[in-house]
């Protein structure tokens, strides 16, 4: 039952009906003094109203909380004023603030006198936090706390209207974490995550506190410089970055090494709203990446047609496989015993149907870039695969076709599952291929490369090891993978005179681990005698012939039939000398 001030009667009547109500509800006289209340207030208050009776609640309340419930008090009851439901924050007994909703209303003996003050308090807290929790979801990343993309525009339009006032310099930078999609592959997303966190606190540990920094996205950040002087604070807080990141991590007791790099659009130089400057510093960190990583760049118009260039060729590139431009060509790789065809490397081209022939070296990085290597790495693949079809049911003898594997579609889930599909459907067996692959998809992820090494080896594909000599080359490695033949980079038979230890070092290594060698960029008769004298076992490149169209390809391979001497050997062989 409510408890009630003894010596008023007209607080009686209220007594049974607000004690049942959920909401909590008390009622005070003229002077503030509260009379009455029911058991919802207390249990809200945390107050037993034994406590509070007669009293303004000043024993209960801070002083400047009481100040203000007796002004609204006063607006009741000297002005008759209602009041409805207004949000106040509480710090009372229950030690922590609470947000509450108030009603006030004044209660008239029948004169029409303020008599009484009944008021209701509703407890809004949770809803408040759930409605903060929604902001923080809407704003804030979940990973890093840090401000998400819809914050940062609204913290860099809000910086260019008051520094726009001031002619001061606004600074964005865009940061992307070099090479962190190896630490995702190889030690998992949750060290990934545990990293990006680490590198969050950092950043944020070398800007100002007026400054913002923001996750943009997978490992990229934004940071807002505002209120600047000059370029030079710019450089220096970009280079505390770059320091800074470049300390180890130590991430699940495990030490772990990272760099960035930065792009830098400046406010109104290179923007003056805030997309521009968003897409401007993402150009320059482009432009970052390609001097080698670990820098920063500001951003310079011409670097807005190099990227006007490259999205052009992006879109191009998608549509190449559709419109059916790419083409491939064939380069024969002989033995030193005969000049016989040994193998025939499958090499990418583009024709453009503006440009023209497009080599691999103007747009696989690109490719890889944008994660088209992989549909393209299958259609060479496909290709391949029916073009062996073809010629085996001409009753040609096939050489094995080998062909590059990239390392983000060597890395796919399904890559041997895709390989054993592509040879089941086009009828092709495995023993007809041969992959190419760099020095650096071996050296990560070791036990998974050689379990898929294994895989393909059961399959009957040979395992070329390319361009060997200019990655790790790390030799304790090779026993453990299933290697077939290393392919010496043309890089160091076009510079013969200056690399020949290198060459007969690898020529030597390689025949103590029964390993064969290709030499590749084979192009002159003394660059050949120097390989063959020190025991090479395969060749390739424009000496023996240039790489080829299938139609010409065909032709010398199978049906040329002059016996000129001056032509090299292979053109002349009707078979293969290990036909698949």
């Amino acid at each position: 039952m409510i408890t009630h001030y003894p010596f008023s009667d007209d607080v009686l009547k209220f007594q049974e009906l607000i004690d049942l109500l959920p909401i909590a509800i008390f009622i005070k006289d003229a002077e503030s003094k509260i009379l009455a209340m029911n058991k919802a207030c207390e249990l809200q208050w945390g107050i037993n109203f034994k406590n509070i009776q007669g009293t303004d609640g000043s024993q209960f309340f801070p002083a400047e909380q009481i100040k203000q419930f007796l002004i609204k008090d006063q607006e009741v009851f000297v002005n008759s004023n209602q009041i409805d439901f207004e949000e106040t924050i509480w710090n009372y007994s229950l030690g922590q603030n609470r947000f509450v909703h108030t009603f006030k209303k004044p209660l008239y003996d029948k004169t029409g006198k303020p008599l009484f003050l009944i008021g209701m308090s509703i407890d809004i807290t949770e809803r408040k936090k759930a409605e903060q929790r929604l902001v923080e979801m809407a704003t804030l990343d979940t990973l890093t706390g840090l401000p998400n993309r819809n914050l940062l525009k609204a913290r860099i339009e809000k910086a260019l209207v008051h520094d726009r006032h001031r002619q001061n310099l606004v600074a964005v930078l865009f940061i992307d974490l070099d090479h962190f999609k190896v630490i995702n592959d190889s030690l998992g997303h949750d060290v990934g995550d545990l990293l990006l966190q680490a590198v969050a606190a950092r950043i944020v540990s070398v800007v100002r506190s007026e400054d913002t920094v923001a996750r943009h996205g997978g490992d990229e950040f934004v940071v807002l410089l505002s209120n600047l002087k000059s370029t030079l604070d710019v450089n220096i807080v970009a280079q505390k970055i770059l320091d800074v990141l470049n300390q180890q991590f130590l991430i699940n007791g495990q030490e772990l090494h990272i760099s960035a790099s930065i792009g830098v659009s400046l406010f109104p130089d290179d923007g003056k709203d805030i997309w521009t400057l968003l897409k401007n510093s993402d150009i320059a960190m482009y432009h970052a990446k390609k001097s080698g990583r670990n820098n920063c760049h500001f951003f310079k118009p011409e670097m807005n047609e190099q990227a006007k260039k490259r999205l052009s060729m992006e879109i191009e590139l998608r549509n190449a496989l559709k419109r059916d431009e790419l083409l491939l060509y064939y380069q024969p790789i002989v033995n030193s015993r005969n000049f016989y065809v040994d193998s025939v490397e499958v090499l990418l081209r583009w024709e453009h149907p503006n440009n023209g022939l497009i080599f691999p070296s103007k747009f696989i990085h690109l490719a890889e870039e944008t994660g088209m290597i992989v549909p393209i790495g299958e259609w060479v693949l496909r290709q391949s695969c029916l073009q062996i079809k073809v010629w085996h049911d001409r009753g040609y003898q096939v050489p094995r076709l080998s062909i590059n594997i990239s390392t983000m579609h060597f890395r796919q889930e399904t890559f041997v599952a895709d390989i054993v599909r592509i040879l089941n459907e086009t009828g092709v067996e495995g023993r007809c291929l041969a992959f190419e692959i760099t020095e650096s998809v071996l050296m990560e992820n070791v036990e998974e490369t050689i379990g898929t090494l294994q895989q393909l080896n059961t399959l009957g594909i040979e395992i070329i090891m390319d361009d060997f000599g200019t990655g790790y080359s790390s030799l304790s490695y090779l026993r453990r993978y299933h290697i077939n033949s290393l392919k010496i980079d043309h890089s160091f038979v076009r510079d013969l005179s200056a690399d020949q230890a290198i060459i007969a070092a690898i020529l030597a290594m390689a025949h103590g681990l029964n390993i064969k060698v290709i030499a590749e960029g084979v192009e002159s008769e003394e660059q050949l005698s120097f390989l063959v004298s020190h025991g090479c076992s395969q060749f390739q490149g424009h000496y023996f012939s240039e790489p080829l169209l299938v139609a010409e390809f065909e032709s010398r391979m199978w049906k040329y039939k002059s016996v000129d001497s001056q032509l090299p050997r292979w053109l002349n062989s009707k078979l293969c000398s290990e036909p698949c």
